[in-house]
């Protein structure tokens, strides 16, 4: 038979380990994100943003996302991480183009991930992004509309981390 301050002393100590566990994960929990997605087609009256403001808007490095769970943000920060270093090799790396290069390697970069974001939401056993689901210009006037950010402006006071450089992309000039 058990005694009353003895089934009194566990009930306080499963208490207090249930409480102390409690404040560690939320000490441990990682916010979700907001991820800009999708990102805006790129025209000649973002291009200058896209070019110069790369460094201020957000990366989405794998710490910043929950460990489980949320794999349609991971696949949407993964693209956003893939265009912004794409950009970086059409804006930076190709020996001072004139605009008219610049926009049309950043308009294949841009359908290049968006396209690639695609056959990832298809990979998974949920339901695929919406205009993931159109084909050709369809799917392009898709994912430019209802943009959270249509000008690549900057995120005020944030400095993108240093990213690894994403492989699969090559400009093609004779497609311009």
């Amino acid at each position: 038979m058990t005694s009353a301050p003895g089934l009194m002393g566990f009930w306080i100590t499963a208490l207090i380990i249930l409480v102390a566990t409690v404040e560690e994960a939320q000490m441990n929990k990682v916010k979700t994100p907001d991820i800009l997605f999708p990102p805006a087609c790129p025209k000649m009256t973002n291009l200058k943003n896209i070019c110069e403001l790369g460094q201020y808007r957000p990366r989405y490095p794998d710490k910043s996302l929950p460990l489980t769970g949320y794999s349609d943000l991971r696949r949407r920060a993964n693209a956003i991480n893939r265009l912004e270093s794409w950009y970086d090799i059409c804006c930076h790396e190709q020996n001072a183009p004139p605009d008219s290069q610049i926009l049309c390697c950043a308009e294949q970069a841009w359908k290049q991930a968006l396209s690639q974001f695609c056959v990832e939401e298809y990979s998974t056993m949920s339901a695929a992004y919406e205009c993931c689901e159109y084909k050709n210009v369809a799917r392009w006037t898709c994912f430019d509309s209802e943009l959270p950010n249509p000008d690549y402006d900057k995120k005020p006071d944030y400095i993108a981390p240093i990213m690894p450089r994403e492989p699969g992309f090559t400009f093609n000039s004779d497609a311009c």
